[in-house]
């Protein structure tokens, strides 16, 4: 049986997590691009380049859908494909200097405003709160990966 207080923290940081998402995906330059689309940036940009079928079983999204969002973000300069060195016959994907730069001009934004907010309106006893209970929380959610 699931204890009230785990039920609670539960349900508190699936809200807190959420508010903090939505507040810093508003603060994002790349607003032209849909969540599909950052979020592949974000893969290429943490796992370096890789083919549109490993990309797929990464995002867990079908390849037909990695397709349409590849062909968007070549659209907009911000990736490049070009053979496998491994194998010829595939194409291998990576971010363009401009894809890398809209990705880190994103985190900086987020990045400032965040760190002004929890400097603004925290004590430094309440962030290094935060910081233990993200702490906690990472190491729960690693645990139960590993389950």
């Amino acid at each position: 049986m699931i204890s009230a207080s785990a039920t609670q923290a539960a349900s508190e940081v699936r809200v807190v997590f959420g508010r903090v998402k939505r507040r810093l995906k508003e603060l994002a330059e790349s607003d032209d691009l849909t969540p599909s689309q950052s979020s592949m940036l974000s893969r290429l940009d943490k796992d370096g380049p890789a083919s549109a079928s490993e990309l797929a079983a990464a995002e867990r999204i079908r390849p037909q859908s990695v397709a349409a969002i590849l062909s968007a973000l070549r659209a907009a300069d911000l990736i490049q494909r070009h053979p496998d060195p491994t194998d010829g016959r595939r194409q291998v994907v990576s971010l363009t200097t401009a894809g890398r730069h809209r990705l880190q001009g994103d985190r900086k934004v987020r990045q400032e405003w965040l760190a002004q907010t929890l400097q603004d309106q925290c004590t430094e006893a309440e962030r290094q709160t935060i910081l233990k209970a993200l702490a906690l929380l990472d190491h729960a959610i690693e645990a139960a990966a590993d389950r």
